[in-house]
């Protein structure tokens, strides 16, 4: 997946690519000294290509924060959810994730990564000296591949009796209409209980069409989802909200934000669907 000297080729390729761009603020963050989290593995995971599109993007160094408590959040909602009796995660395009290996987690604990095949098989052989701390299985499926998704939801759903679902970075990719069909479709199993998502509203969607979107439209990965309904757009398929923790907020608390963003920090946030405000969040759900 690294990109070789002298390649025309553009340095985001797929969507696929922005996992390792994501990995590479797991490896900055991991190398402080007062880290919110460590990921080990993110410097070896992310490769050349990692640090070349985080240092070719701008946009992103300068918003290292959004990333980095992302990651924070996901991270304490997975450890409360397993503290309240999850026995089974399955991570929705999982990417270059490593909280198998990394994160304090029960050895009886299921972990299911689902993914295209090239980036499992890359992460395979990163980490193939690696042993997870739970049992950890890996399935190499298109989730646009609705009948195939749906026999996998079908029967994970039998393996397990109280399931969280998480989707870190991954509906923004996705058509309105397609994140429904997706909602719905993880619906359908009784053991499916908890499904934790990043999402961001139709005012940060538009700002990051404009300021990133020309590079991940080149690459067949262009932003589509910022709903103006907010975390209520999935009540009709069968998912309620029970805990959204903003982005921004948390940052600010957790000491990330740059000093102009932290002053501003202190303005009330306002509840219900953010239109045109620049807000993202972390939001925990349960099945209706």
């Amino acid at each position: 997946m690294n990109q070789s000297p002298g390649s025309a080729e553009p340095l985001i390729r797929n969507i696929s690519d922005t996992a390792c761009w994501a990995a590479i603020y797991r490896a900055r963050e991991t190398d402080r000294p007062d880290a919110l989290f460590r990921d080990p593995f993110a410097r070896r995971l992310a490769g050349t290509r990692g640090e070349q599109i985080a240092d070719t993007i701008p946009y992103g160094n300068k918003n290292v924060w959004s990333w980095v408590t992302r990651t924070y959040l996901f991270d304490q909602f997975i450890t409360e959810q397993v503290r309240e009796g999850v026995d089974m995660v399955i991570n929705l395009a999982a990417g270059l994730d490593a909280r198998p290996y990394r994160m304090a987690l029960p050895s009886s604990l299921q972990w299911v990564e689902v993914d295209l095949p090239e980036i499992l098989t890359y992460k395979e052989e990163i980490l193939a000296g690696e042993k997870p701390v739970c049992a950890l299985e890996r399935v190499r499926l298109d989730l646009s591949n609705v009948s195939a998704r749906r026999e996998l939801f079908d029967k994970l759903g039998r393996k397990a009796k109280r399931v969280l679902i998480i989707s870190e970075g991954f509906l923004t990719y996705l058509a309105p209409d397609e994140v429904g069909a997706l909602a719905k479709d993880l619906a359908a199993p009784s053991s499916f209980q908890r499904w934790v998502l990043d999402m961001g509203s139709p005012g940060l969607l538009k700002m990051l069409q404009k300021r990133i979107g020309s590079q991940l439209s080149q690459a067949g990965a262009p932003f589509k989802f910022g709903p103006p309904e907010g975390p209520e757009f999935f009540t009709p398929f069968g998912w309620k909200p029970i805990d959204v923790r903003s982005l921004f907020k948390t940052a600010s608390k957790l000491k990330r934000l740059p000093f102009f963003l932290h002053l501003m920090s202190y303005l009330p946030e306002s509840k219900g669907p953010q239109g045109s405000k620049l807000w993202s969040g972390i939001c925990l759900f349960a099945k209706r």
